[in-house]
């Protein structure tokens, strides 16, 4: 008899982004805020990347085709941010 696996669908990411990008505008208290485009990907992108090596065990080929991103291109991102 094999044990059945209680699954819970997992909460969707758009949640959590709508509620943190609330979050943060609630904390700028009507200060005016530039470039938050640039702003959400470096702060998106980065823990992904850390999130998405651990994941495959720091296979970058793996890692890339998770991602649906060419290998040189997710090269570039972890150089830019520090992870190779």
């Amino acid at each position: 008899m094999t044990a059945e696996k209680n699954t819970v669908a997992p909460r969707p990411l758009r949640e959590s982004a709508k509620e943190s990008i609330t979050h943060f505008f609630e904390q700028l208290d009507g200060a005016t805020c530039s470039d938050l485009h640039a702003l959400v990907l470096a702060q998106v992108e980065e823990p992904l990347f850390r999130a998405v090596l651990q994941e495959t065990g720091g296979n970058q080929s793996k890692a890339a085709a998770m991602l649906g991103l060419n290998r040189g291109t997710l090269r570039k991102k972890l150089r830019q941010y520090h992870l190779i």
